[in-house]
């Protein structure tokens, strides 16, 4: 709280003896109210104390506040309170570590790594750029890793260093300096390219709101980046069309997965023909499959949540994957999905061949040493890189090697793009989609609806039957 009122009284010697020498010895008291709250300060000789009792009044004739808590005009007291850079991380990551999902600390912690190496003080005797990066990922931005005691021996310098070389957070009120930090983010270490501007928005999101938490401190008085005229690159309108595949290209995809890692076929056939994202595949089990009523038929899937993957490091529990509810929905809310045809025989196969896990999952690791398949697995999901390894096996075997260098399909989430446009190029409203989808409709919209090869000229002879005219094929 801050407050105008303040009185400032006399300084008054206090008379004594030094307590080592026991000669005579003066020492000058600053007293004071603000709001009525008393304060005092003792200085070893009038001058400092006059100097000090000045600084109160001319901060009172100037208009400034004065902070309730400590007595001292507002610039004193931001200068009391400041901290470090290092330490403010540390505060910061703390606050939001028992709130965040694993994932989203990981992120944060990825953010701070990248841009405390902008505000240090200097480089001497720095451990170099590569320790001190993994200094901050794996201990100083880790809460976990903080707690389970001191940092692993070949990082314990680089966080002693680091706790004594990053700048005051003061010095984040140069403009100059904070755009110096957006623009490392802008930019890929790696290469030096452009960053993504996903990775860029959600970079700058979480510096943003370290700043924020210091001006809600009192440790900044303003948001250095509201002074900064810097803006982001711009969002792309929308998914690459140049990702999406068309339905035989998935085909020759799904058909290339069945006959190299045959347990994932379904896997990757639910992001393609249902759109899910593959976080919500991981986490399906037997009991939210509704099978068609009829061979043929159409059947539903009744979608409870999503597994991630962040890692061990990043978990409370020492688990490597994170089991929570669909994304932008309720904790404990389901998204219906249909299941079409050719996707039910999917299932229904993986089904037939490879049991459920006990815990009802129907995508868990099935392969032991040597590549060997499970008799009974216990139920722990697919590794990430599993994924990804059977994906660009089944990429080498389906596609031409022109295709197979191209951005086509190049993730298993381009399926669940393909999948999505095919519904709105098909003439499923755009609010259906999106409920399936578990997206908003402007999302939809904006990412979503692209056109797949052929597209165009099926919406042009759409367009030439509503105009009672024959449109001939490009």
């Amino acid at each position: 709280m801050s407050t105008y009122d303040l009185r400032v009284w006399a300084i008054e010697e206090h008379r004594g003896k030094d307590r080592k020498t026991h000669k005579p010895k003066s020492t000058f008291r600053v007293r004071w109210v603000v709001a009525g709250k008393r304060f005092g300060d003792v200085f070893a000789t009038r001058p400092l104390a006059e100097s000090f009792r000045s600084k109160l009044l001319i901060a009172q004739r100037e208009g400034v506040a004065f902070d309730e808590s400590c007595g001292l005009p507002e610039p004193m007291a931001r200068e009391l309170r400041t901290k470090s850079w290092y330490q403010h991380i540390v505060e910061y990551v703390d606050m939001k570590w028992p709130h965040a999902s694993p994932n989203h600390r990981k992120g944060i912690a990825e953010t701070l790594t990248d841009v405390t190496p902008v505000l240090l003080t200097n480089d001497r005797g720095s451990p170099g750029e590569e320790t001190l990066r993994a200094a901050l990922y794996r201990y100083v931005c880790n809460v976990g890793a903080r707690e389970a005691g001191e940092p692993p021996q070949e990082l314990a310098a680089a966080v002693e260093w680091l706790a004594q070389n990053t700048v005051d957070l003061a010095a984040l009120k140069d403009a100059a300096l904070v755009r110096k930090v957006l623009d490392t983010m802008a930019i890929r270490r790696t290469d030096g390219k452009p960053a993504a501007a996903k990775t860029i928005a959600r970079k700058r999101a979480v510096f943003s709101n370290a700043l924020r938490y210091a001006v809600e401190l009192g440790r900044l008085e303003v948001h250095p980046m509201s002074v900064v005229s810097w803006s982001p690159p711009k969002m792309s309108e929308g998914v690459d069309r140049a990702v999406v595949v068309n339905p035989t290209q998935a085909e020759s995809l799904l058909a290339a997965v069945a006959e190299e890692t045959p347990e994932l076929a379904a896997y990757f056939g639910c992001l393609y023909y249902a759109g899910l994202r593959p976080e919500e595949a991981l986490h399906l089990v037997d009991a939210e499959y509704e099978r068609p009523a009829t061979e043929g038929g159409w059947g539903w899937l009744h979608l409870s949540g999503a597994t991630a993957q962040p890692g061990r490091d990043w978990s409370d529990d020492d688990q490597a994957t994170e089991d929570r509810g669909l994304k932008h929905r309720a904790p404990k809310a389901t998204r219906p999905v249909p299941v079409a045809p050719p996707l039910a025989v999917l299932l229904d196969r993986h089904i037939e061949r490879f049991a459920p896990a006990g815990n009802g999952r129907l995508f868990v690791t099935r392969r032991g040493p040597g590549g060997r398949l499970i008799g009974h697995p216990r139920g722990t999901p697919v590794p990430r890189n599993a994924l990804s390894t059977a994906w660009k096996k089944a990429r080498k075997r389906a596609l031409t090697a022109a295709q197979f260098a191209s951005p086509l399909a190049r993730r298993p989430y381009d399926l669940r793009h393909a999948c999505l446009s095919t519904w709105l190029n098909a003439g499923v409203s755009a609010p259906q989609v999106a409920e399936w989808a578990g997206n908003s409709v402007k999302v939809l919209l904006d990412f979503y609806a692209k056109c797949l090869d052929g597209g165009v000229d099926a919406a042009l002879h759409r367009i030439g039957l509503a105009l009672g005219v024959e449109v001939a094929a490009r």
